[in-house]
């Protein structure tokens, strides 16, 4: 029997210790969040990712009453920018979530379906790994690794090649 050990560095701080164009980044997905439809979970989510070009693009959950239906913010923002900039690498993706009582005091991070996609991202670019920022109003979490670091039995292209 082999046994793997998995490490996963997450740096924690506050808004205030960002960068400035991390908080500029923060602050379009805080945004973001009021193009949310989300009258089933009252749970609002802003995405804005930033492309190796420069440009900033933005996305928000959107809900329906047939749950499979829904997409979430970050899938929203990733599939636009493989969409509009297919050329383009993600280099950082914030995240920010509002209820009817603010903003949430904890980070909220990226469901599986959204890890899998940024991995995809990732491979779509040459494995160029997707920094992450997850906002709360009393904690930030920086993760640089990737969507690797997320999600780290991936499936993937050599997935279903494996013959072994």
């Amino acid at each position: 029997m082999k046994e793997f050990v998995l490490e996963l560095k997450i740096q924690e701080c506050s808004e205030a210790e960002l960068s400035k164009e991390d908080r500029q980044l923060v602050e379009a997905a805080r945004r973001a969040c009021d193009g949310s439809y989300s009258p089933y979970s009252d749970f609002a989510v802003g995405a804005a990712l930033l492309l190796a070009n420069g440009v900033v693009l933005t996305g928000s959950n959107q809900e329906n009453a047939a749950y499979p239906c829904c997409m979430c913010a970050e899938r929203v923002a990733l599939f636009q920018a493989g969409a509009l900039y297919p050329q383009e690498a993600v280099k950082t993706l914030a995240i920010a979530a509002l209820t009817k009582e603010g903003f949430t005091p904890r980070p909220c991070p990226p469901c599986g379906s959204c890890r899998q996609v940024m991995m995809e991202t990732e491979m779509r670019h040459g494995g160029t790994p997707i920094r992450l920022i997850l906002y709360g109003t009393q904690v930030c979490y920086i993760v640089e690794g990737g969507a690797k670091d997320l999600l780290p039995l991936q499936f993937e292209k050599d997935t279903m090649n494996s013959h072994s």
